[in-house]
């Protein structure tokens, strides 16, 4: 019995130095992470989600490139936005143009201003297409013929009208191409139709342009015109 006592008291003994020791162990475990949380807490960045401290590493990278690099597009001495100060304003862009880069003028058409009490934004010029000479052209199935005579609009300067005049010949068999080709695939019944001038008119606008284009780089014409439609 005295030797199962004496046993038991060494067994007991050898444990007690272990188990210091791994209560020492802990103790500096929980120690040094109160004292890494308290750090972490204080300096905030608990505060901070991991989106916001990327953004915040990501300025701060950019922030000596932004105060020494180039300049953003329109702004310091970079190239102007368009449209901006140094640009062209987007009201005078043509209509049907593109510029006027091989038209021997320089830089392309603008709009013609009214004085300040009208109404109108842009002073608007005609011109006659025709020179007293109708476009004539053949009904699709029909022995009828249909005659044109058309107006132009621009809102532009007359430089726009002199390559119109420059170009009159090229101008009128465009238009008359439109007629031809409109008429082919029309019946009688579509001639009064109200929409009929209306698309008629847009198609020779855009086809005009489109010539005028071609041959002076811009185009401008906004609007034509009938003053005169006869069928018979």
């Amino acid at each position: 019995m005295a030797e199962e006592k004496t046993t038991e008291v060494a067994e007991e003994t050898e444990k007690k130095p272990i188990l210091k020791i791994i209560l020492l162990v802990v103790g500096l475990i929980v120690i040094l992470g109160i004292a890494i949380g308290g750090t972490l807490f204080f300096t905030g960045f608990f505060s901070k989600s991991p989106v916001d401290a990327e953004e915040a590493l990501l300025a701060e990278e950019h922030e000596p490139a932004a105060a020494h690099g180039k300049p953003s597009a329109g702004g310091g001495h970079g190239k102007p936005e368009a449209g901006g100060a140094h640009g062209k304003p987007e009201a005078d862009a043509p209509s049907g143009g593109k510029g006027d880069a091989k038209g021997g003028t320089k830089g392309a058409p603008q709009k013609k201003p009214l004085p300040a009490n009208a109404q109108t934004r842009f002073e608007k010029s005609y011109m006659d297409l025709d020179d007293k000479k109708p476009l004539v052209a053949n009904v699709a199935n029909s022995r009828k013929v249909m005659q044109v005579s058309l107006s132009l609009m621009t809102q532009y300067d007359d430089r726009v009208f002199q390559s119109v005049e420059k170009h009159r010949a090229a101008m009128r068999s465009a238009a008359l191409n439109v007629l031809r080709l409109v008429l082919r695939l029309v019946t009688e019944a579509d001639l009064v139709k109200p929409e009929f001038r209306t698309e008629l008119a847009e198609r020779l606008r855009d086809r005009i342009n489109a010539e005028l284009e071609r041959l002076e780089n811009f185009g401008g014409i906004e609007e034509v015109f009938f003053t005169e439609f006869v069928y018979q």
